[in-house]
C-alpha cells in the first residue's frame, strides 16, 4: 500500500493502482451496483483530457514536459492499457466528479511515472495540471456527447444500414408474391409480400434520419463552461482550442454550445437522442412481432414466412424450433425503451444550474446503443437474410380469402357484395364459387375481376 493525499487528508491505496485518494474514497463510498462506468465513456473522457492538455500546452499554460507526459498517458488509456483502473461505481455523485477525478488521478500518476517519479509523488498534479481549465461539470457532459456520437456513427447507424440493405433485398425478392393483407388481425385485400418489407425498410430509413438529426445537438459541447457556465478558471481561448483538438482527434466537427449555462443545467440534447432511440425500438418491436406472427406454425399457424432453424426450441418437445432472433429483438427493444425512459426522467431532474443525474444517463444510453446495435446486426444476418416465403401457404390464403369480393362492390354495390362474402363464409365456399353459382358473372369475368394481381 502507499499513501495518497487529497484536500481531506491521507488515504491508503494499493501500490498496483494508478488512481489516488479521491478515487479510493469513491470506491469505498459507492458500493452499489458493482458496475463501473462504461469503457466507451472512459475513452471519450480520455480524449477530452488529451485535447485539453494539447490546448494548455499550445497556450503555454502547462510546461511542455508535463503536457507531453499527460498526452502520452491519455494515449495509453485510449490504447486500452489501463482498462482496469476505472472501478468507480456508476451510482456515484451525480456530476460524475468521482469519475473525472479517477481519470485525472490515473493520468497524473502515469504521467509522474513517465517523468521518472513514482505513483503518489505528484510530479503531475491531478487537479492543477490534468484538470487545468476544466470542471467535472463541463468535462463529463462533453465526454458523454462524444461517446454517443461515436457509438451512433460506428455501431448504430452501420447496423441500421445493414438492416436496410437486408430488407431491400427481401423487398425485391418477394415482389411477385401476392398475399392477403390483414387489418384488425382480420383478412384484408391482397398485397405484394414485397410491400410489407418495403414498409419495414421505410421505417428503418426514417429512423436513421431521426437519429442523424438528433446527433446535431450532441455536436455542441459544454467544454469551457467549467462549474456552472461562467467559464471561471478557463483561460481565454482554451475551450475553442481544446474543442478544435477534439474535432481532429475524433474526425467529427464539434463546436462549443451557444449557451454554456444551458449546456450545464440541461441534458435536453441527450434526451432528444434517447427519444429517437426509443422510436427505433418501437419500430423494431413492430417489425420483429410481424415476422414472428407471420412465421408462426409451422403447420398450425399462419406460416407464410419460414425462419431459418437456429437451435432446438424445447427441452421437452422434440423437433420444436422457436423464433429466437425476433424474441431477442423484442427483449432488447423493450429494455431500450425502459433505458430511454430512465434518461427522460434523469433529464427532468436537473436542478438549477446543474443536472446531477449524469452517470445514470451515461450508463443507460451506452447500454441502449450497444445492445440495440448488436441485436439489429443479429436480426439482419440471422433472421431477415435467410427468411423464405411459403408460397403454397400464401396462395391458399389468397384463394380462400373473402376480401377478394372487394372489387365486386364497384359492379353490384357494397351491400350485395357483402352478402356474397357472408354467404361464402357461412357455406365455407370461396368467393368465386358463390359468384359462379349465382350466375352474377361468367367464369372469364370472375377470373378477370377477382385477379389478385390486379388488386395490388
Amino acid at each position: 500500500m502507499r499513501k495518497e493525499t487529497d484536500s481531506m487528508g491521507e488515504v491508503l491505496v494499493s501500490d498496483e493502482a494508478y488512481w489516488g485518494a479521491q478515487t479510493q474514497r469513491a470506491i469505498e463510498n459507492f458500493q452499489v451496483s458493482k458496475k463501473p462506468m462504461p469503457l466507451d465513456f472512459i475513452y471519450a473522457l480520455a480524449t477530452v483530457k488529451l485535447a485539453c492538455a494539447q490546448a494548455n500546452k499550445e497556450l503555454g499554460l502547462l510546461e511542455e514536459t508535463k503536457a507531453n507526459a499527460i498526452i502520452q498517458a491519455c494515449k495509453e488509456i485510449l490504447d486500452r492499457k489501463f482498462d482496469d483502473q476505472f472501478p468507480v461505481d456508476v451510482y456515484q455523485t451525480g456530476s460524475g466528479t468521482s469519475t473525472n477525478m479517477n481519470i485525472n488521478e490515473v493520468i497524473a500518476n502515469r504521467a509522474t511515472e513517465i517523468l521518472g517519479g513514482q505513483k503518489g509523488q505528484k510530479l503531475v498534479h491531478p487537479n492543477n495540471d490534468v484538470n487545468k481549465g476544466q470542471s467535472s461539470n463541463d468535462t463529463i457532459p462533453t465526454a458523454m456527447h462524444i461517446m454517443i456520437v461515436k457509438l451512433a456513427n460506428e455501431k448504430l447507424l452501420p447496423a441500421l444500414n445493414n438492416l436496410e440493405e437486408a430488407l431491400d433485398y427481401k423487398e425485391k425478392e418477394f415482389y411477385n408474391i401476392i398475399k392477403i393483407g390483414r387489418t384488425h388481425m382480420q383478412d384484408a385485400v391482397p398485397m405484394r409480400l414485397s410491400d410489407e418489407f418495403g414498409a419495414y425498410k421505410t421505417q428503418i430509413i426514417n429512423n436513421k434520419k431521426r437519429i442523424e438529426f438528433s446527433l446535431n445537438g450532441l455536436k455542441e459541447l459544454a467544454l469551457g463552461a467549467t462549474a456552472i457556465g461562467t467559464g471561471l478558471n478557463a483561460p481565454k481561448g482554451f475551450a475553442k482550442l481544446a474543442i478544435e483538438n477534439i474535432s481532429q482527434l475524433t474526425n467529427i466537427k464539434y463546436k462549443q454550445a451557444p449557451n454554456l449555462f444551458e449546456a450545464i443545467a440541461s441534458k435536453d440534447s441527450v434526451n432528444f437522442f434517447a427519444a429517437s432511440l426509443s422510436t427505433l425500438a418501437s419500430s423494431m418491436i413492430k417489425i420483429a412481432s410481424d415476422i414472428r406472427f407471420l412465421s408462426c406454425g409451422p403447420r398450425c399457424g399462419i406460416g407464410e414466412l419460414i425462419l431459418k432453424d437456429l437451435q432446438p426450441g424445447s427441452s421437452i418437445m422434440p423437433g420444436k424450433v422457436n423464433p429466437v432472433i425476433p424474441e431477442s429483438v423484442l427483449q432488447v427493444s423493450y429494455s431500450v425503451i425502459g433505458y430511454t425512459q430512465i434518461i427522460n426522467l434523469c433529464a427532468q431532474a436537473g436542478v438549477l444550474e446543474l443536472n446531477v443525474m449524469m452517470p445514470a444517463i451515461i450508463y443507460h444510453i451506452n447500454e441502449a446503443i450497444n445492445i440495440m446495435s448488436n441485436v439489429i446486426n443479429d436480426f439482419s444476418e440471422k433472421c431477415i437474410m435467410p427468411l423464405m416465403a411459403n408460397k403454397e401457404r400464401i396462395n391458399s390464403f389468397v384463394e380462400n380469402s373473402l376480401a377478394l369480393v372487394t372489387p365486386l362492390a364497384l359492379i353490384i354495390g357494397y351491400d350485395a357484395a357483402a352478402a356474397i362474402a357472408h354467404e361464402a363464409y357461412i357455406e365455407n365456399k370461396t368467393i368465386k364459387e358463390v359468384i359462379l353459382a349465382k350466375g352474377i358473372l361468367t367464369k372469364q369475368q370472375v377470373e378477370e375481376i377477382l385477379d389478385p394481381h390486379k388488386m395490388v
